[in-house]
C-alpha cells in the first residue's frame, strides 16, 4: 500500500480553533529505522494514556530498548503490518494489524494489535488516518471483522473506537494484572 499525504490539523487556542497545516503528513508502512522512534513512541503513549490505571513505577520504568526490539522483530517479518504517520518528517504514531489473536478466530478476522500516538498528537486526526490505513488493508485482505482489545475505562481510546464503528462485546470482558494492577479489558469490533 503506497503511503498517503495529508495536509491540514486542527488545534485549540483559548476559545478558538485554528487551522493549521502541516507541513506533510504520510501515513506509509514502517521500515527497520522505524523502530527506535515506533518503541518510544509506544512507551510514551502508555506513560500517559495509562497513568490513572497502572501504577507509577511500572510506567516509569517501561523499557524502551525491549520495545525496540519487539517492533525491529515485527517489522522485520511483516507481521503484524505496521505503518506509521510521519508528521512534519517526525513519527507521530503508528498502527499495527494482523490476522486476530482470539482463539476460535476466524481465518478472515483481523485485528488492530496496536495503535500509539505521541501525546502531542492526541485529537489532531492522526489516529483517525492511521485507523483508516488499517481499515483499508483489511478491506483489500477481504477481512469478515477486524477488532481490538481496550482497557475498561478508557474512555478516550472507547470513545475514538466507537467515533469509527467498532461495537462493544460486553460478553468479551477478560481480567488480567499488569504492574501489579487488576484491571480489565473488552473487545470491540467492527464487521465489514
Amino acid at each position: 500500500m503506497a503511503g498517503k499525504r495529508f495536509a491540514s490539523r486542527c488545534s485549540f487556542s483559548g476559545k478558538l480553533w485554528f487551522f493549521e497545516p502541516f507541513a506533510t503528513m504520510l501515513i506509509r508502512s514502517a521500515t527497520a529505522p522505524d523502530a527506535p522512534v515506533i518503541a518510544q513512541v509506544h512507551v510514551e503513549s502508555w506513560q500517559h494514556a495509562y497513568r490513572d490505571c497502572l501504577p507509577f513505577d511500572y510506567l516509569a520504568n517501561l523499557s524502551v530498548d525491549a520495545r525496540c526490539k519487539m517492533w525491529q522483530g515485527a517489522i522485520a517479518k511483516g507481521a503484524p503490518r505496521v505503518w506509521v504517520a510521519d508528521v512534519d518528517g517526525k513519527i507521530a504514531g503508528f498502527v499495527a494489524i494482523g490476522p486476530s489473536r482470539d482463539e476460535g478466530a476466524l481465518p478472515d478476522a483481523f485485528e488492530v494489535w496496536a495503535i500509539y500516538l505521541a501525546p502531542a498528537y492526541w485529537g489532531q486526526g492522526v489516529g483517525r488516518e492511521l485507523m483508516q490505513t488499517a481499515r483499508e488493508f483489511c478491506v483489500q485482505s477481504a477481512a469478515s471483522s477486524v477488532s481490538l482489545w481496550v482497557i475498561v475505562g478508557n474512555q478516550r481510546a472507547i470513545g475514538f473506537y466507537r467515533s469509527l464503528g467498532f461495537e462493544a462485546q460486553p460478553d468479551s470482558v477478560c481480567r488480567f494484572e499488569l504492574g501489579g494492577a487488576s484491571l480489565q479489558e473488552m473487545r470491540y469490533v467492527l464487521s465489514f
